[in-house]
């Protein structure tokens, strides 16, 4: 079992209330979450208006897998227009590593 998780920090457009900062990354979480089938949250960043910690983790039974998963995910975000993303931190546990 291999075990992703893909941490994607993200300055937000012309955002000025946590109101319409929800507007703005809800969606981007709806459709990493329906396109690639991962679990994923706003994790960080929670009182800033413009920026958002956003947090992805993938199961799977291959290593590689995991890596594309979350090279998509990447992708996906970096790609949209709204947002300029800052950096992003990754990590892979699998079978050889220890608790």
């Amino acid at each position: 079992m291999y075990v992703g998780t893909l941490e994607l920090d993200v300055l937000l457009g012309d955002v000025r209330s946590l109101k319409q900062k929800r507007s703005a990354v809800r969606p981007i979480v709806a459709e990493l979450r329906r396109r690639y089938e991962v679990s994923v949250a706003e994790v960080g960043h929670l009182d800033l208006h413009r920026r958002s910690l956003v947090g992805v983790a993938v199961v799977a039974a291959d290593g590689a897998h995991v890596r594309d998963v979350l090279d998509s995910c990447e992708r996906l975000v970096a790609g949209r227009p709204e947002i300029e993303l800052l950096s992003a931190h990754r990590r892979l546990l699998g079978p050889d590593d220890e608790a």
